[in-house]
């Protein structure tokens, strides 16, 4: 008997001990993380959130202003911004003026809506290959400074940014720098919640640039909103905003091996300047090496044809390009050595010669994806960038696997959203600084006005794919005839029209009038 109770229990912990390592299995399996280089699959976004039964063009509602520029947030508790889980802010940086070294808790693609500057972004480990030479003296010595790469920024620019990497901007350019940018705050890489944060590293900017225009009074929040009121707020809170304020300044003090005065200095506590300050000493583009790079960044190349482009300089040499080639034909699955964000581009630019899509009566439509700019495989943004010519037109279509935040950078047009229901849930004339979310698999078609038409559009996604509707390229074009005159009611002979009657790509040229 007592055999018999012994041998049960000894099955039971063996079926047990079974179910519960099947459980773990399955757990790690779930959650086990991709091979570094291979593309991270995006978390879902909320979909209940995505009920949009009507969209509308948006400008920006909270601004602040700085020493040397202002920062301007959209509304991120807009529907369409809470269904595409981003938020969207501009900066215009006036000459020498300084965007202070910052970073997000989630990853950012930003576009050069205007001006140039020059751009930094500090990866943690990788070396200071830069050197640039201090305006003072000491000693009669020419006083050289190390540090990571710099970019020149040029109108058109495309960069990208991971969550977490510090980075800072500056206008050393004859007129404004303004800069569009998308943070992901849906991205997996973002923690923490859908909430707008930017960490300053120095400075005391106002806690709205701190929490994307968001107040700390939920419910004051609420009411604003509910009155339509745009929000310019420039007062300065009490206390500094950068990470190093919250510290205790004699453990700053020895945390950085300087005394405590310099070490309250640093907290910015007493600093009304902004998020944007003022350049009193300039800065010089550094060494005759990285002036003789930027000038190729400039675009010198692009005076020769594409096919002969080469890329000598540090940051978009010949030889990373072959990596970046490489990585690629190995389906991305090495062991991370080939490509690090050390040497991985950040900047895309985004000429006309470098379009995608082009028609000489049309526009071109220009595609930074993981392709090009392969850091963006990690982020899992893209952009495209559209220009279309008097009364030109951007084919019919929907974007797959993707929601796309439109911004209208020039001219003026017409923008058409269609629903799962045949329902245009937009519909309307939209102009330079509006933005509008096309969500995924919503139907969209573009129109230029008699100004034309640009934008820049941000993608969730890496490689963001569409499919047309009507071109040479259209899901028409794919569909047997007979299928289309049944599908539609129509004979023959009009769904082979249908099927054929426009032959250009994505960009169609304007038509006096459609045909009878």
């Amino acid at each position: 008997m007592a055999y018999t109770s012994l041998l049960s229990f000894s099955v039971c912990l063996l079926v047990l001990f079974h179910g519960c390592c099947a459980q773990i299995d399955l757990v790690t399996n779930h959650h086990q993380d991709p091979p570094w280089g291979q593309p991270q699959q995006p978390q879902p976004r909320h979909q209940s959130q995505c009920q949009l039964q009507n969209l509308n063009a948006l400008q920006p509602k909270h601004r602040f202003r700085s020493e040397a520029g202002e920062t301007e947030f959209w509304d991120q508790n807009e529907d369409q911004f809470q269904c595409a889980g981003v938020a969207f802010l501009r900066h215009k940086i006036q000459r020498k003026g300084l965007l202070l070294p910052s970073f997000t808790s989630a990853p950012m693609l930003f576009y050069v809506e205007q001006g140039e500057g020059i751009h930094g972004a500090v990866f943690p480990g990788c070396p200071e290959t830069y050197q640039s030479q201090s305006q003072q003296n000491i000693q009669d010595r020419p006083q050289r400074d190390q540090h990571q790469k710099l970019r020149r920024l040029k109108e058109g620019d495309v960069v990208a940014l991971p969550a977490g990497v510090a980075h800072w901007i500056f206008n050393n350019g004859r007129s404004q720098l303004v800069l569009v940018a998308l943070v992901d705050v849906g991205n997996d890489a973002n923690q923490l919640d859908e909430n707008f944060r930017k960490f300053f590293l120095a400075g005391n900017p106002q806690g709205g640039v701190v929490r994307g225009g968001q107040s700390r009074d939920r419910n004051q929040r609420q009411s604003r909103t509910q009155r339509g009121e745009r929000e310019e707020e420039e007062s300065q809170e009490s206390g500094g905003n950068n990470v190093l304020s919250g510290f205790r300044d004699n453990l700053l003090a020895q945390a950085f091996g300087i005394d405590t005065r310099l070490a309250r200095k640093l907290q910015n506590e007493r600093d009304n300047r902004g998020a944007i300050v003022r350049m009193e000493h300039g800065f010089e583009w550094p060494e005759e090496g990285q002036r003789r790079q930027g000038r190729e960044e400039e675009g010198e190349e692009e005076r020769e044809p594409k096919w002969q482009r080469r890329q000598e300089s540090q940051e978009e040499g010949s030889e990373e390009e072959e990596r970046e080639k490489r990585g690629r034909g190995r389906r991305r699955s090495g062991n991370g050595l080939e490509e690090t964000f050390c040497s991985m581009r950040l900047k895309h630019r985004t000429p006309a010669s470098s379009a995608d899509v082009f028609n000489p009566r049309g526009g071109r439509i220009t595609t930074v994806n993981s392709f090009n700019l392969p850091i963006l495989q990690y982020l899992q943004l893209s952009a495209e960038r559209g220009v279309l010519y008097n009364n030109a037109i951007y084919a019919p279509h929907w974007n797959m696997n993707a929601h796309s935040i439109v911004y209208i950078t020039r001219g003026n047009g017409r923008i058409q959203i269609v629903s799962e229901n045949g329902e245009a849930i937009f519909d309307e004339q939209v102009e330079r600084g509006q933005v509008i979310t096309v969500p995924q698999n919503h139907a969209v078609v573009k129109k230029a006005g008699r100004r034309g038409f640009e934008w820049i559009a941000f993608k969730t996604n890496a490689n963001a794919k569409i499919s047309q509707i009507a071109g040479r390229v259209s899901i028409m074009r794919g569909l047997p005839v007979d299928v289309l005159a049944n599908s539609f009611g129509i004979s023959r002979e009009e769904a082979m029209r249908l099927k054929h009657n426009r032959q250009e790509v994505s960009v169609f040229s304007p038509r006096q009038g459609s045909q009878q």
